[in-house]
């Protein structure tokens, strides 16, 4: 997936709101994206393109920059908590990962090595020599492949809720078992997402999030909507079929990591319990572990003032 960058533009404001363009996306090719990020305040989204796919990101702050990498069919908004709070410290760049949210889905096999090339190119793309990654689950495996395959691209480390090795053993939440074991066709898993996707959605973030309050009918309806973007299943099972790649690529090496890096883990997570963080803890040698209490599997997002002050004290120990 290497390549140079053909093109970059900034989407500026425009006279639509948010509902009538993913009502456009839903019919158009290429699909729409948005002029904003929808959170508390309006970030403006970027879009850049890539070896022809179009990545939308976030770019807000200056500063040392640090890249916040999603977890598994999640996008940007699991770190709407942070924009504001690092961005008045670092630049904060926030990308929808290829085949993810916002961003183009194309068809490839997602394999670790082709995210590790994608992430070196859009760094080149926004003339980012080094970086901070901070992955949450899945983009926690996509910091550490960098770290292993790049680790000159890499500044530090910061592993939230993952990912660990012997990822089908550690999981113990129903719903991802079910997603890691399934071999339904693809055209069955895209009808059941039209039929029942806001069923699903309620019982996934059920499962991600400790303090059920949070899961709010505006909550609901974002999630769900991210999750009806046309192509999105295609990628997630094609990254399922990826974890042996990770595993014997990636996870065997955890213990030559030289990075510094900080582990933070939610005392409440029901996808990968405490007792994995710590064992990752214990892989990573000289890491720093913190864990979140009254958190799930998205801490960052649950209980965002203790996690942004605990990475906002890491990233300026040195």
């Amino acid at each position: 997936m290497g390549g140079t960058v053909l093109r970059r533009w900034h989407l500026g404001p425009g006279p639509f709101s948010l509902g009538p363009l993913l009502a456009v996306a839903a019919c158009s090719s290429p699909l729409a994206i948005p002029p904003h990020f929808e959170a508390f305040e309006r970030i403006p989204i970027q879009v850049v393109t890539v070896r022809d796919y179009r990545i939308a990101y976030l770019d807000k702050g200056m500063g040392r920059p640090l890249i916040l990498l999603h977890g598994f069919s999640g996008s940007m908004w699991q770190w709407e908590h942070q924009q504001q709070p690092l961005a008045q410290h670092y630049r904060v760049i926030t990308p929808d990962l290829l085949g993810f949210g916002l961003s183009d889905k194309p068809d490839i096999d997602y394999r670790p090595d082709q995210m590790v090339d994608f992430l070196t190119n859009f760094m080149d793309a926004l003339e980012i020599p080094r970086a901070t990654l901070i992955g949450n689950s899945m983009g926690a495996g996509l910091a550490i492949a960098m770290a292993l395959d790049r680790p000159e691209r890499v500044d530090k480390l910061v592993l939230i809720g993952g990912l660990p090795p012997n990822i089908r053993s550690n999981v113990t939440s129903p719903i991802v078992k079910r997603t890691l074991d399934t071999q339904a066709p693809l055209w069955l898993l895209s009808l059941g997402n039209r039929l029942f996707g806001s069923r699903l959605v309620r019982s996934t973030l059920s499962e991600l999030i400790y303090d059920q309050s949070l899961i709010t009918p505006a909550v609901l309806e974002r999630s769900n909507r991210h999750r009806q973007r046309p192509g999105l299943i295609k990628p997630m099972l094609a990254m399922k079929e990826t974890i042996g790649l990770w595993e014997s690529g990636y996870a065997v090496r955890l213990r030559t990591i030289r990075h510094p890096t900080l582990i933070i883990w939610g005392e409440e997570d029901r996808i990968f319990p405490l007792s994995v963080g710590q064992e990752l803890h214990h892989l990573i040698e000289g890491s720093q572990f913190v864990s979140i209490p009254l958190a799930g599997h998205i801490p960052q997002w649950e209980r965002p003032d203790l996690v942004n002050d605990v990475l906002i004290a890491y990233i300026q120990s040195s």
